[in-house]
């Protein structure tokens, strides 16, 4: 499993983007595959920097996400994991928006999750040792 520590701030997103596709192109994934898993994980990751730390009381130094990147080459099995010490957040908890509806009657936020659960394979959420440990699965074609 590979591993990348970063501070959780929007200026460290091409940093992460970048571990994840040269990760990705390691194991020969193809660019769709890429791309998909990519959006995906800007989507986290940019939760991450935005809100898991606002009420932190941690100091700024340890405000970090961990993204963790494992291939399971007998079951063609993609697995990206975030880890953060962030305020407690289960973003499957929150209900999917109503895709059938117009964008001036739907309420903000929640289509970029609603996007990454329905691009993923799996998507599991636990909080563990003050630590959010959101993970994504994606099976290679």
């Amino acid at each position: 499993m590979k591993e990348l520590t970063v501070r959780a701030e929007l200026a460290n997103l091409d940093e992460v983007l970048g571990f994840v596709e040269e990760e990705l192109e390691g194991i020969g994934c193809s660019m769709k595959l890429i791309t998909q898993i990519q959006i995906a994980v800007e989507e986290i990751f940019v939760n991450i920097a935005s809100y898991a730390y606002t009420n932190s009381d941690l100091d700024p130094n340890d405000q970090n996400a961990i993204i963790r990147l494992d291939f399971e080459e007998e079951e063609k099995l993609i697995t990206v994991e975030f880890t953060d010490r962030g305020v407690p957040y289960d973003p499957l908890k929150k209900p999917d928006p109503d895709i059938t509806l117009s964008a001036e009657e739907r309420q903000i936020g929640g289509l970029g999750i609603f996007m990454v659960k329905k691009s993923m394979d799996d998507m599991t959420y636990r909080y563990e040792d003050d630590k959010n440990i959101l993970t994504l699965k994606k099976h290679v074609d």
